[in-house]
This record gives C-alpha cells, sequence and structure tokens, in this order.
C-alpha cells in the first residue's frame, strides 16, 4: 500500500471509532437519569455502595469517620447553557469509556497488517487484555477513589464561616477524570509488556527500581486521594503496588521467552 493508501485505510478506522462513540453517546444522552442520578452523582451519596460498606465497617471498627458522604450535597449551575454543555460532555464522555474496547480493536486492525506473524501471536488477546485494564481501572477510580475524594474535599473547609458550594460542572469533571485517570494508571502491565518486548524494559530494571516505584506510588495514592487519612491512602495504593508486581512478573515472561526464542 502507498502512503496515501495507508491515510485512507487510517480514516475509515477513524470513521468507525467516532461512529460507534457517537451512537453510544447519543444513548447515553437519553438515558440522563441513569447517567447522572445512578452513576455519576452515586459517588455524593451515602447509600452508595463503597460508602455502605466502609460505614459498616466504620460501625463494626468503631471508626465514625469511615461514614462517608453522609452530608446530602445540592449542586448549582451558575451558566445559562451549564446543565445543557454539562450533559453533552457527559455523554461524550460516556461514548469514549464504552465504546474503547471497539477503538482498542480498530487501531489494532490498522496496526496489525505491520507485524510480523510472530508479533502478531505474540500480541494475540491484546485489544482484550487492554480493554479489561482499562475498564478495571475506571471501576477502581469509581467505587474506590471517587467515594473518598467526594468526602473529604466537600467536607472542607478552611473556615465555618466558608460555606462549600459546588458547580456541577467541577463536580464532573473531578468524577470523570479521577475514573479516566485510573483507567490509564490501569495500563501498566499492558505498557510493561509492550515495552519489554521491544527491549526498552527488562525485569531487573523494574526489580532495581522498586523502591522507587514504592515512593512513587505512595505520593501518586496522596495526590490523587485528597483525604489525609493513611487508611485511604493505603486503600489506593495496595492495587497500585500489585499492578507493579504484576508487571514484573509479565515483563519476566516476556523476557525469558523473547530470550527462548532467540536463542532457539
Amino acid at each position: 500500500m502507498t502512503f496515501l493508501e495507508h491515510l485512507e485505510e487510517l480514516r475509515w478506522h477513524l470513521i468507525r471509532s467516532a461512529v460507534a462513540i457517537v451512537v453510544i453517546a447519543v444513548l447515553a444522552f437519553m438515558y440522563k437519569h441513569i447517567v447522572f442520578d445512578l452513576i455519576i452523582l452515586g459517588p455524593s451519596r451515602a447509600d452508595f455502595l463503597t460508602n455502605r460498606l466502609l460505614c459498616r465497617l466504620g460501625v463494626a471498627l468503631d471508626i465514625p469517620k469511615l461514614c462517608l458522604n453522609t452530608r446530602p450535597m445540592v449542586l448549582q449551575s451558575i451558566e445559562m447553557a451549564g446543565q445543557f454543555t454539562t450533559h453533552i460532555k457527559i455523554s461524550v464522555i460516556a461514548g469514549l469509556v464504552i465504546a474503547s474496547p471497539y477503538v482498542f480493536y480498530e487501531f489494532w486492525k490498522f496496526v496489525r497488517p505491520a507485524l510480523y506473524s510472530k508479533e502478531r501471536r505474540a500480541a494475540r488477546g491484546a485489544v482484550l487484555a487492554v480493554s479489561f485494564l482499562f475498564f478495571t481501572g475506571v471501576l477502581f477510580g469509581y467505587y474506590v477513589i471517587c467515594p473518598l475524594t467526594v468526602n473529604f474535599l466537600f467536607n472542607y473547609r478552611v473556615s465555618d464561616m466558608a460555606q462549600n458550594n459546588i458547580k456541577l460542572m467541577s463536580y464532573v469533571s473531578t468524577i470523570t477524570g479521577i475514573g479516566m485517570a485510573a483507567g490509564v494508571v490501569f495500563e501498566l502491565p499492558a505498557v510493561v509488556y509492550f515495552l519489554t518486548r521491544i527491549g526498552l524494559v527488562t525485569p531487573d530494571f523494574l526489580k532495581k527500581f522498586r523502591k522507587h516505584a514504592i515512593v512513587a506510588i505512595l505520593l501518586l495514592a496522596a495526590i490523587i486521594t485528597p483525604s489525609p487519612d493513611v487508611f485511604s491512602q493505603l486503600l489506593v495504593a495496595f492495587p497500585l503496588f500489585f499492578l507493579y508486581e504484576i508487571s514484573i512478573l509479565i515483563s519476566r515472561r516476556t523476557y525469558q521467552k523473547e530470550s527462548a526464542d532467540l536463542a532457539g
């Protein structure tokens, strides 16, 4: 294929991906009750799954602070088209998240012809793995990080004279930003796999910098979980530690396989 033919092929992959995103975005726009009342606003309510479980744990351990988001939150929109633009924004984000496996698949279809047969076999199941990691990260951010963050930021005050009147767009941006960021972070094993495949990362390298990674993970947990209590930060940090250790195992297995193929 010529360069222009490659561009034409890429264009159709992008068009199909965009169509999938738009279709799901339209459906999300139509069912705003589910998208907003049940999903987006869920972490701010006391009856949210995570909040209920933590409250039960707090009662059992006699730690009242684990009962999160007990105060009802009232959001405000101070712009004429604020709620409408927020509705559109959330619909597009929902389209991006839900259609992401298909988008990954279209990207894979574009890249696949350029790979050797051995590379295609090695990357078999990549779309499924990347999609699984992304959705796992989004769910982790939504069910774990979001309730903790909302509880801390909504109840934090520099003075009793200062009240928190949260803007709708600010709340929505916080929830979606955390979910998307967690989804990207959880792609670490997939990134390590491909970096090992091309020789930029080795298991020894990951082991050597494990201590540095632990410090970085603790800092990241402190940043994405504003709550100052150690329990909340460890709740976020432990899955990230687990991801790093899984990445080392994946890198070791990939590296050994590459070495065996070269020796053979």
